[in-house]
C-alpha cells in the first residue's frame, strides 16, 4: 500500500473523501453554524468570506477531507492530514469540525480512529493542533489517548497566528489502546 495523505478512508459510520472545490457550498452549509466555531481559534469561520479563506487553505493543503455520514450521505464536517515529516516519521491531524447535530454521537472518535489506524501503517507519531480555548476538542483528543506535549503559535492560511496546544500519540501507545 502506498502512503497518501488524501486516500479515501471508510468505516461503518463515515467515509472520508478528498475535499474538492465543488464541495464548497455543501460544506459551508455545515460550517455556517456559529456554534461550531465558538471554541475554535477563529470564531468568525461561520461567515462565508472567512470560511472561503479556510476552505481555500484546505484545498491547497492537498490533505483535506469532507466527512460523509454513510447512513444519510450528508456531509457532516471536514478534517485534514498535513505537515508530513519524513525525517521524524510523523504527521499532523487538525482543522476538524462537525455539524452540531453530530456532536456526542461518536463520529469524532470513529473518524480519528480510522485516520490513526491508516496513518500508523506509515508513521510512528501523530500530532494534533488544537486551539488553546477549544476545551471540547482537548477533552475528545485525550479520550483517544493523545497527550499534550506543547504549545505553539499556528499560522492558519490567510489568518493571523493563534495559540494552539500540541497533542501527540505514538504508534506503540495507539496499538496498546486498540487491544
Amino acid at each position: 500500500m502506498k502512503f497518501s495523505i488524501q486516500s479515501i478512508l471508510e468505516n461503518e459510520q463515515v467515509i472520508l473523501y478528498p475535499l474538492q472545490e465543488e464541495d464548497f457550498e455543501t460544506l459551508y452549509a455545515v460550517a455556517s453554524d456559529p456554534r461550531i466555531w465558538e471554541q475554535h481559534p477563529n470564531r468568525d469561520r461561520w461567515k462565508k468570506d472567512v470560511f472561503r479563506t479556510f476552505f481555500d487553505g484546505a484545498i491547497q493543503s492537498k490533505g483535506a477531507f469532507k466527512i460523509v455520514d454513510k447512513q444519510t450521505g450528508e456531509i457532516v464536517g471536514s478534517t485534514r492530514m498535513y505537515d508530513y515529516n519524513e525525517t521524524e516519521n510523523s504527521i499532523l491531524i487538525g482543522y476538524t469540525f462537525y455539524a452540531t447535530q453530530y456532536w456526542g454521537k461518536g463520529i469524532n472518535k470513529a473518524v480519528k480512529t480510522m485516520m490513526l489506524d491508516y496513518l500508523f501503517q506509515f508513521v510512528s507519531k501523530v500530532y494534533f493542533h488544537i486551539g488553546a480555548s477549544n476545551i471540547r476538542s482537548q477533552i475528545a483528543i485525550g479520550r483517544i489517548g493523545a497527550e499534550k506535549v506543547g504549545e505553539q503559535e499556528v499560522a492558519y492560511f490567510g489568518e493571523k497566528p493563534k495559540l494552539n496546544f500540541v497533542y501527540a500519540i505514538d504508534k506503540e501507545k495507539w496499538s496498546l489502546n486498540r487491544q
